[in-house]
């Protein structure tokens, strides 16, 4: 999709569970000038996807939806489609710019920078270029990622899940599935960090990891 951004207005999709958020969006990108048509605004991954015809250059996500959906699945599946990712977060920590980055996205842009630093991070993911603010770039340079522990895609959401404060039989509802299942997940992604040096062994272990780590908000 990138290579004919130069002929035509870059389409851009949004997701934030604040609809007053994407209604600001919108407006700010696709004002003259930009050269970014807002085509798809979703407050939930389904909303996104799932809708008939969905066309985009690039999608911008807000990093921490409670949806348990993990970003890295949200910008594989979007790179399946042709469609570049660039992340957005209330939060500017290393670890929620970590766990953007490394999941493929293009670009992460905290809340705190101007409309135009976000403009310009879109405007490099469709043309497949990576783009950082000078100050996400010195949060990733003092950054010691830790090693990948190989999960699973229900391993890591049953564990993000788990992280935010939700009880087992939660998860299971949230996963349509049984809780004897969800123990099974999360006991084997604490094996798997286990292996790589992480101890897991607690939920307040499980929850500080994944706020490092950008899996959820520390609110």
């Amino acid at each position: 999709m990138a290579s004919s951004t130069g002929r035509r207005r870059v389409r851009v999709a949004l997701l934030d569970e604040s609809a007053l958020l994407l209604d600001s969006l919108a407006e700010r990108l696709g004002r003259r000038g930009s050269g970014l048509t807002v085509t798809v605004t979703a407050t939930d991954w389904a909303g996104l996807v799932d809708g008939d015809g969905f066309e985009a250059d690039v999608a911008v996500l807000s990093l921490h939806l409670d949806d348990g959906i993990p970003i890295g699945t949200k910008v594989r599946a979007l790179r399946s489609a042709g469609c570049s990712s660039v992340v957005i977060s209330r939060r500017a920590d290393s670890g929620s710019a970590n766990s953007a980055i490394a999941a493929g996205a293009l670009a992460f842009v905290p809340m705190t920078e101007g409309a135009e630093e976000l403009v310009t991070a879109i405007r490099s993911a469709a043309r497949g270029e990576q783009h950082l603010p000078a100050s996400v770039g010195e949060l990733l340079a003092d950054y010691r990622a830790v090693p990948d522990a190989g999960l699973g895609r229900q391993e890591q959401r049953a564990l993000t899940l788990y992280a935010g404060g939700r009880s087992i039989k939660e998860v299971a509802v949230a996963m349509d599935t049984t809780e004897e299942t969800v123990k099974s997940y999360i006991k084997r992604a604490r094996r798997k960090f286990r292996e790589v040096g992480v101890d897991l062994g607690t939920r307040v272990l499980v929850r500080r990891h994944a706020i490092r780590e950008g899996w959820i908000a520390s609110e």
